[in-house]
């Protein structure tokens, strides 16, 4: 037995007359009666008293007629539960990021992902560059929110460009530098440098020495952390100076101060990283709201 047995008999049912029931379905008035009689054979007893001009239900089809329109509420109520649940976007997303890169990026991301898709579980990872595309290729990732890395580092990934900011000087409040509105490459060349471990962030040494190549040498290096909490706290002790995006601002809050480059150099690129034959419906959801943040 099948559905499309239930729908001819219902319709024979209901219109009282094979012909009448094959013009309202659209099939030929031939092939309703032999699935009707295919049916009653199926059952073991007969669904309708025939005439030449109309078609009765027995008492046993009466009974049956309910129960058939009961079964075809539930397979269309099946059909609607499942349509729903394959359009429904759930599951767990890993999405590495760097802090002091997505401030400003991953909150709002966040908040108009989730609006959209409360039943997603967003996890996550506080991670330097070479982790999060190591995360990501090894599948333990599904996005990486960073600055690009270089183009033969992209070969089997997808890159999307969600924002760019300005490098920036970050010293302590008291630092002689401080009080000045803008500072420039030869004032900073002589300076102590805190910055990012070479092994975790080899494209920020690479900058440095891009961003200080007019002025002939980029800056000792005096100390290389693994994350951005602990630069934060050796800037402030007033050990020496962090060059960082201006987003910078709303994390360091009042602890440092934040000056301007001038000439302000190259953008510094901020974006979604993700692996091309992993994507999902999933990913672009998420990479469509932080574009949007």
């Amino acid at each position: 037995m099948e559905l499309r047995h239930l729908r001819y008999f219902i319709a024979a049912a209901e219109q009282e007359n094979v012909s009448r029931a094959a013009l309202k379905l659209h099939v030929s008035q031939p092939g309703i009666s032999r699935q009707i009689r295919d049916l009653e054979d199926e059952i073991g007893f007969k669904l309708f008293e025939r005439s030449a001009r109309s078609l009765k239900l027995t008492k046993a089809g009466k009974v049956f007629l309910a129960e058939a329109r009961a079964v075809l509420q539930r397979a269309d109520e099946a059909v609607k539960a499942a349509r729903a649940a394959a359009n429904k976007i759930g599951g767990e997303l890993h999405v590495g990021y760097a802090p002091s890169l997505t401030v400003k990026i991953l909150p709002q991301a966040l908040r108009i992902f989730q609006e959209k898709y409360p039943e997603v579980r967003i996890a996550l990872h506080d991670m330097s560059s070479e982790e999060m595309l190591a995360g990501v290729r090894e599948g333990k990732l599904q996005i990486a929110l960073t600055v690009p890395p270089r183009a033969k580092l992209l070969r089997d990934l997808e890159f999307k460009l969600l924002a760019q900011y300005t490098m920036s000087v970050a010293v302590a409040p008291k630092h002689k530098l401080a009080r000045l509105k803008s500072v420039t490459l030869a004032q900073l060349v002589d300076e102590p440098l805190i910055g990012y471990t070479r092994e975790d962030y080899p494209d920020y040494h690479a900058h440095l020495e891009t961003l200080f190549a007019p002025v002939g040498r980029v800056p000792e290096v005096v100390e290389e952390h693994d994350g951005i909490a602990s630069i934060i706290a050796a800037v402030e002790s007033g050990r020496g100076f962090a060059l960082v995006p201006d987003s910078f601002a709303c994390m360091a809050g009042p602890r440092l101060k934040i000056i301007p480059l001038n000439p302000r150099g190259d953008l510094i690129p901020v974006g979604a990283i993700w692996k091309r034959k992993a994507a999902t419906p999933l990913i672009e959801k998420f990479v469509e709201a932080a574009g949007d943040a």
